[in-house]
């Protein structure tokens, strides 16, 4: 991750400060940033994947498109988030496919 990530301190930064510098400075500032034993790309397909079986679909559209910029492809979500309707259900499925949809159709209509 290139940028650093501050969603925590925009968003929650006064109201929760501990959780805010958790988020900003400690999973994304080092566990997202380690990439010896995993890259970013795997990382988040485990997110992505582990966000669709909570059903945490507020998150999922900045994981979703974090994941594109990190080389997963469209292809690769499509089976990912197929594969885990057998699993987590089906209404999930939808759900992410909405939001995968609107993802990667985004950038092919050039509206980025």
């Amino acid at each position: 991750m290139a940028n650093k990530i501050t969603a925590g301190a925009d968003m929650l930064g006064e109201f929760a400060p501990q959780f805010a510098h958790l988020n900003d400075d400690v999973l994304f500032g080092e566990v997202w940033s380690q990439e010896t034993e995993l890259s970013a790309r795997d990382r988040s397909l485990m997110t992505i994947t582990a966000l669709v079986t909570q059903g945490a679909f507020e998150q999922l559209p900045f994981h979703m498109q974090k994941g594109k910029e990190n080389g997963l492809k469209q292809v690769e979500v499509v089976a990912m988030i197929t594969q885990l309707a057998f699993y987590v259900g089906w209404p999930k499925a939808w759900s992410a496919f909405n939001i995968a949809k609107h993802i990667y159709e985004e950038t092919e209509n050039g509206n980025k």
